[in-house]
């Protein structure tokens, strides 16, 4: 079956390496058969939070809101692509995040994919967007890939290099079956009513 996908990416870096692995989950979902679009939070270009989209009266948010408001409600299920900044949760990810609430998030899986330079791969980033994911009505799905020394396990165009792009080759197959699984399941129940 085919699944409406979103790759949710948010470094405001001047280099961003994880950029690469984010268009390797869109290239990899793509090819497992799915409509896959990328949601680049720097491109979107979102102010720092200040009004919730909620928090508009009907048809008064700015475009750029109403317009991902809609994407979000139509994807069966999301894959963020987190990376970990100083232990933690990357700010523009959050801040993109944090415009939306249970309508736009809610009742479909989230898979993460967590990345750094170093060889924790972004695993403190991970276990923190877990809650955060689950408080927005997301069933954040149990596999998680974690890719350490992201610019020497993909290349500038997200093509696996070395041990770290064998690892993630290896690893993400499985973590799509199960966000697969997970969408399915999501809806099939939203079909029930």
């Amino acid at each position: 079956m085919t699944f409406s996908l979103l790759v949710l990416y948010g470094s405001y870096r001047e280099t961003r390496a994880g950029i690469r692995l984010a268009d390797y989950c869109v290239a990899r979902l793509a090819a497992r058969g799915h409509d896959v679009s990328l949601i680049d939070a720097k491109a979107i270009g979102l102010p720092m939070l200040d009004k919730r989209y909620m928090d508009y009266p009907p048809g008064e948010a700015p475009e750029a809101m109403e317009e991902l408001a809609q994407t979000l409600r139509a994807a069966d299920g999301f894959v963020f692509v987190a990376g970990e900044y100083n232990w933690g949760i990357q700010p523009g990810l959050k801040n993109l995040v944090d415009h939306f609430g249970n309508p736009e998030w809610g009742g479909r899986p989230a898979g993460l994919v967590s990345y750094s330079a170093g060889r924790m791969a972004g695993a403190r980033s991970s276990s923190a967007w877990h809650p955060t994911l689950s408080s927005l009505g997301m069933a954040v799905v149990p596999s998680t890939v974690a890719v350490g020394g992201i610019t020497g396990s993909l290349d500038e165009s997200g093509t696996p290099i070395g041990e770290g792009g064998s690892a993630l080759e290896r690893s993400f197959a499985g973590f799509a079956a199960e966000l697969e699984w997970w969408a399915q399941a999501a809806k099939d129940r939203k079909a029930r009513g």
